[in-house]
């Protein structure tokens, strides 16, 4: 790539990399002043271009980093499940239910304790709860239009990899706060650096595959010998990186310098 070259982005991922020009989102495309624009609809692909721009440049042809297929899953619990379902991939049983008929029948699919979640626009372990009784899942289905609720697997760590291009570039398990279901290191758990299964490894590249993600955190766990994926992050955070001495934003420059994404 040529030195002097700047890839374009728009979101503030890679403002701090010395090869990537950060536009900003505006809301109106009409908001970009005339070179901004220029820049945009000259350049081979948009890095980073938000939802709502990533439909657009998929629909003129324009490819993006990360995809668009990767963007269509961000946050949304209910359409990855269904992804998972339709590419066989496992997961823990889950199913959606809409309106009071359907909800009235949870519990005859699930069992006490089952989890439930807010299935679209949650992070970081919120809005996931686990139900343990009848006045919990009241509660639960209170706050949520659309029920969406998993088997509970019991288990203290689960594997966080991260898939960037079509090569993983860092993995590590989390593990939970004492007294907490939740493994999520914004919920107090604790990042280990042991050594993942290269089962894990290959279930989360064959996931992100399957997927077309091509910026994503595959959340995997082992129960009872069985590897389960939970579902993937677009948004991953970078504590793992800094816990491993990973320099993310260097990362991405040779990334983006050797045409690797």
């Amino acid at each position: 790539m040529n030195k002097n070259f700047k890839a374009i982005a728009l979101e503030a991922r890679l403002r701090n990399c010395r090869n990537v020009r950060t536009l900003g989102v505006r809301t109106n495309f009409s908001d970009y002043s005339p070179e901004e624009a220029r820049l945009i609809r000259n350049a081979a692909k948009i890095y980073y271009p938000t939802t709502f721009y990533a439909d657009l440049f998929n629909a003129m042809g324009k490819a993006t980093f990360p995809s668009y297929h990767t963007y269509k899953c961000v946050q949304d619990k209910i359409m990855q499940t269904a992804l998972f379902e339709l590419l066989e991939l496992p997961h823990p049983a889950t199913r959606v239910f809409y309106g009071n008929r359907q909800k009235r029948s949870i519990t005859e699919y699930f069992p006490f304790p089952f989890i439930g979640k807010i299935p679209r626009g949650s992070a970081m372990g919120r809005g996931v709860f686990l139900i343990k009784n009848r006045n919990e899942l009241d509660s639960y289905l209170a706050l949520t239009d659309v029920a969406y609720i998993q088997q509970y697997i019991p288990v203290e760590r689960d594997m966080r990899i991260v898939v960037i291009g079509d090569q993983i570039v860092h993995a590590y398990w989390r593990i939970a706060a004492p007294n907490e279901f939740r493994t999520n290191v914004s919920l107090g758990g604790t990042i280990s650096l042991d050594p993942i299964p290269e089962s894990a490894l290959e279930l989360a590249r064959y996931t992100a595959r399957s997927c077309h993600w091509d910026d994503v955190g595959i959340d995997i766990c082992e129960y009872n010998g069985q590897l389960y994926v939970l579902e993937g992050n677009m948004k991953y955070g970078k504590e793992g990186f800094r816990k491993a001495g990973i320099d993310y934003t260097k990362l991405m420059e040779s990334l983006i310098e050797n045409d690797y994404i």
